[in-house]
C-alpha cells in the first residue's frame, strides 16, 4: 500500500509542478498523510477517506490564508500610466489614430470623440500598443 501512495503523491506532485494553480498540492500533502497511515492500519477506506477529506479541506483553507497574505497588486511600467494626463501631440479624431504624450513618452491612441492637438486627456486603458484616452475634465 505504501508503493500505490508513494506513486500518486510523485504523480500529483509531477502534475503540480506542470501547472501554477496549487490545486493538486493540496492532495499530494494529503496523499503523504494517507501513506504515514499505512503504517497504523491496513484498511484501504481509512487511508482513501484521509486522502480526499485532508485534500478537500485544504484547498478552501489555504485559499483564505492567501487572500490575507496577498498584498494588493503593484501596478507594472506600462500599468503605471493608466489614470495619468497626457497631452494630444497629434489631433484624435473619433475612433481614428491620434498620439498623445504621456510620462514623457509619446503613445499611439484613440478616442470616442474628437480632441485636439494640445489639449489635456486621460489615459482610461491600454489595448496592445495604443492608449484609449479622453478629454480631461477637472472635477
Amino acid at each position: 500500500m505504501i508503493y500505490m501512495w508513494l506513486i500518486i503523491v510523485v504523480i500529483l506532485g509531477i502534475f503540480e509542478a506542470l501547472t501554477t494553480n496549487l490545486v493538486s498540492i493540496w492532495f499530494v500533502l494529503s496523499g503523504i498523510a494517507a501513506m504515514v497511515l499505512t503504517f497504523f492500519t491496513d484498511n484501504l477506506y481509512i487511508q482513501f477517506g484521509t486522502f480526499v477529506i485532508l485534500g478537500v479541506i485544504l484547498m478552501p483553507i489555504s485559499k483564505k490564508i492567501y487572500k490575507k497574505i496577498k498584498k494588493d497588486d503593484v501596478k507594472t511600467n506600462i500599468d503605471r500610466i493608466i489614470g495619468m494626463k497626457g497631452v494630444v501631440t497629434e489631433d484624435i479624431r473619433k475612433n481614428e489614430i491620434g498620439e498623445v504624450k504621456v510620462d514623457g513618452k509619446r503613445w499611439s491612441c484613440y478616442a470616442d470623440t474628437d480632441i485636439s492637438r494640445n489639449e489635456i486627456v486621460r489615459v482610461l486603458s491600454i489595448d496592445s500598443v495604443k492608449l484609449k484616452v479622453e478629454r480631461w475634465e477637472k472635477k
